[in-house]
């Protein structure tokens, strides 16, 4: 088995490596000298003809973006805006070459997260390590506004609104990585617009100035297709629950709080399925998380379910941030 998760380290009091430590302080200087480049102009941020929203985050690991997005389209197709999705595609076999991605792309060609945002919105989505290239060409498509997923750190893409998501764990240990989980300093974070705190399903009150995203699960729905069942279905029963997400546990939480009993089975974020890693010795119902399931409809069979979540936030969130936009149709 395959287990997902980060050193022990970042998130808790454990003490940090020293070879983490040195890393950790030549990345940060790394990290020092690129901002000092575009904050005295030695770089320019490239803007694009449409207003641009960054959502992403300073700590590595899965903090819910993608519901996040998902639900960004959604409230911004109710605005009248035609929004379109630039990311990177992280996990396609072939970084180098951009595409389009729609419902029907393989997880391999397009990335989990970019075929699943098709899937579930219909929206378009172009993949491309380049997100200005991207931005440029959804643009030209038609879009009128540009949703960058996990884009906070590619600073050559202007913005007009930057998203920071995180989760309960907040910023771990405060470490830039690898001796910590953070991409950025932390004090990066409270330049952004505004900042998310993925509580899952749990009654945990966001910080000042913070934003509580409570991600909610729909029914469990056939890998194979036909009706979906609600989750009340598989309480009081053990399940195999699958999760290759940042934070697995979080799935898994939010399963037995279902009142299921979870047997977990934890894998790296983005894992390459085979049939294989689902050999675990019982047959018993299989629940995973739709990231998960778009990269295994090959080899399911009847006990394989897909568990959606929906992101849910403040009715004033989403005033805020439609606010802060131009009028539809002005150039940012």
């Amino acid at each position: 088995m395959k287990q997902g998760g980060p050193p022990d380290w970042w998130y808790s009091d454990a003490p940090v490596p020293l070879g983490a430590r040195m890393l950790a302080a030549v990345y940060g200087r790394l990290v020092a000298l690129r901002h000092a480049l575009y904050r005295r102009k030695f770089l320019e941020p490239q803007r694009v003809p449409v207003p641009v929203v960054i959502v992403g985050n300073i700590a590595i690991g899965g903090t819910g973006k993608t519901p996040l997005v998902i639900a960004l389209i959604e409230r911004l197709r109710e605005a009248g805006w035609n929004p379109g999705v630039a990311s990177r595609g992280y996990g396609r076999n072939d970084i180098t070459t951009a595409r389009w991605v729609d419902k029907d792309t393989a997880p391999a060609d397009g990335g989990d997260e970019p075929v699943l945002i098709a899937m579930r919105t219909g929206a378009k989505v172009r993949v491309d390590r380049d997100r200005v290239a991207a931005a440029r060409t959804l643009a030209e498509a038609g879009c009128d506004i540009v949703v960058c997923d996990d884009g906070l750190q590619h600073y050559r893409l202007a913005r007009d609104i930057e998203i920071d998501v995180v989760d309960t764990r907040r910023h771990g240990n405060q470490r830039l990585v690898p001796a910590g989980p953070l991409r950025e300093p932390v004090e990066r974070a409270a330049e952004c617009d505004f900042r998310i705190v993925n509580v899952g399903g749990d009654d945990i009150a966001a910080g000042f100035g913070e934003w509580a995203m409570r991600l909610v699960p729909g029914e469990a729905h056939p890998l194979e297709g036909g009706r979906p069942k609600p989750l009340s279905m598989f309480a009081g029963q053990r399940v195999h629950a699958v999760a290759g997400i940042g934070n697995p546990e979080r799935f898994f939480s939010m399963l037995r709080a279902q009142g299921i009993a979870v047997v977990p089975h934890a894998f790296a974020d983005h894992h390459a399925y085979v049939a294989s890693d689902f050999e675990f010795g019982s047959r018993l119902p299989v629940l995973m998380t739709e990231k998960d399931a778009v990269k295994c409809r090959g080899f399911s069979d009847s006990a394989f379910f897909s568990i959606p979540v929906r992101a849910e936030l403040p009715e004033a969130f989403w005033i805020a941030l439609l606010d802060r936009l131009p009028p539809r149709g002005v150039a940012a």
